[in-house]
This record gives C-alpha cells, sequence and structure tokens, in this order.
C-alpha cells in the first residue's frame, strides 16, 4: 500500500529504534536492494546527509496535498532537520518559508540557508509566541503548514496557535512521549495533523534526486569535520547544541569534504 503501517515487518520497525552496531566504520556491508548508487556529482560527504534528508523528504511529503506550490509553511526548530525541511519546501514550491528557534546563530544559519523569514522564540505564552510569530512574518490568519522538527513541547503547543484553519500540522521532532496538546485549537480550526517516523517508499530516491540536480545543497549544512579519533568530540558538539552539521571522517581515508569544501571547523 505504500505506507509501513500496511507492512508486517515496517509495523514492527516502527516500535524499535535503530539497534544495528559497527556503523561506524570505514565499510559496512549491506543488501544490494538497500542501496542507492550516488550520481557521480553527488560526494560521499553528501551522501552522508541522505539518510537525514530522506526522513525530512517523509516529514514534508506528510503536509500534502496542502496547496504547492504558494504555500507558506513555518519550521520550529533550526536545527539539521528543521533546515532540511524548509529546503525541502522550498523545493516543492513552498514561497513563504519560516524558522523559528530559541537560538539566534541558529536562526541568522537558516536565513543564510534560504529561509525567507526567521522568528527567535520568546520566552511567552504559546498563543502569545504564535501571535507574534504571525504579526512579524506577515501571516494573517496562519501558515498553510506547520512542522515541528524540535519534539519540544512548547514548540508543539505554538505550532497548533500558528497554523491557519483548515491548514496542516505535521510532528516530525520526537521528544516526550506525552505532553500538553492544544486540542481545542485543532479541532476548532479542523486542522489536519499528521505524524512522521523515518522514511517511507520512495523517499531515498527522491532524497539522492534533490542533491543530485541541485535541488538542495546539502554540503551547505556541513559546518564541521572531526577526525575518525575525535568521534566523541562529535557527539559532544551536537549534545550541546552546535549549529549545523558534524560529520566524522572515516577511519581509513582523507575526509573529501576536507580536500573540497573549507568547512566551519575541522576538529583534530
Amino acid at each position: 500500500v505504500g505506507r509501513k503501517g500496511g507492512c508486517a515487518l515496517a509495523a514492527s520497525a516502527l516500535n524499535t529504534t535503530t539497534t544495528t552496531t559497527t556503523t561506524l566504520t570505514g565499510f559496512w556491508a549491506a543488501p544490494f536492494d538497500f542501496c542507492y548508487r550516488l550520481p557521480q556529482n553527488v560526494t560521499l560527504e553528501e551522501g552522508a546527509l541522505i539518510e537525514p534528508l530522506a526522513v525530512v523528504v517523509h516529514i514534508v511529503k506528510q503536509a500534502l496535498p496542502t496547496t504547492f506550490p504558494g504555500a507558506s509553511i513555518v519550521v520550529m526548530g533550526a536545527g539539521p532537520v528543521g533546515i532540511l525541511c524548509g529546503a525541502v519546501a522550498k523545493a516543492f514550491g513552498a514561497t513563504k518559508v519560516i524558522a523559528v528557534d530559541v537560538i539566534q546563530e541558529k536562526l541568522e544559519f537558516a536565513r543564510d540557508f534560504g529561509f525567507t523569514h526567521v522568528y527567535l522564540s520568546q520566552r511567552i505564552s504559546a498563543e502569545d509566541n504564535a501571535k507574534a510569530l504571525l504579526d512579524q512574518c506577515g501571516l494573517e490568519g496562519g501558515a498553510d503548514i506547520v512542522i515541528d522538527a524540535s519534539g519540544a513541547e512548547s514548540s508543539i503547543q505554538t505550532s497548533l496557535h500558528a497554523v491557519k484553519a483548515g491548514g496542516t500540522y505535521v510532528q516530525g521532532g520526537m521528544g516526550k512521549s506525552d505532553i500538553n496538546f492544544p486540542i481545542m485549537s485543532l479541532c476548532q480550526k479542523e486542522v489536519a495533523a499528521k505524524g512522521s517516523f523515518r522514511y517511507g517508499p520512495g523517499d531515498y530516491k527522491l532524497a539522492v534526486e534533490l542533491v543530485g540536480n541541485g535541488a538542495v545543497h546539502v554540503k551547505k549544512l556541513i559546518t564541521s569535520v572531526v577526525d575518525f579519533r575525535d568521534a566523541e568530540k562529535a557527539f559532544r558538539r551536537v549534545k550541546e547544541g552546535s549549529i549545523g552539521k558534524t560529520l566524522i571522517a572515516g577511519p581509513n581515508k582523507v575526509s573529501l569534504a576536507v580536500q573540497n569544501k573549507e568547512p566551519t571547523s575541522v576538529l583534530k
């Protein structure tokens, strides 16, 4: 049926997290039919971002058939997944793409990545945050689509107040299992609410195509490349909320990203 819930094997995977070990290595064997060949113009570093991009493709596709092109979309959270959500939405035809975060530096990075508007979330109520967001970004009546890529309870609450009546809300970020949810706003506005988990049929293929044809420039997302021997530093940087995407260079070859592109920082 093209949906994970209709497949017994995929359905069982929905209740688990990835537990495969030894993947942080120079080579790893996988079944041939699980693999996609990278185009000649796509580097291995860009290829490393195909998996998160496929996750994002799946998230954004959950918003269909909400009007594309010309749709307005708000993305809550300007981490790597949130940044890619905006990029994919623009590739799908969205014209007003807004990033929301609590860290100004992440919003500046989002603007450089092509977001048309940014909003620094305030320590105020979800309703007031949504009103300020819509006023600042010229979204009278609300956004066509709101995607939460943070998993934060306050962001989720703000999202439901920011989406327009009859709009679409997609939950992409994963935080606490149970939260306070503004169900009255959801019901009164008849919002279509959808969840998103990993990826589905065709998402990897489309992700490869988006990078290969230049529609999504994932290389711009790479802000640091860490030597394999210092891999723990990479995990610490991410835990501390580093901006952009941190890659770990393979143990048996020099990173092509270091050869071909000067990243924001390279840890050695």
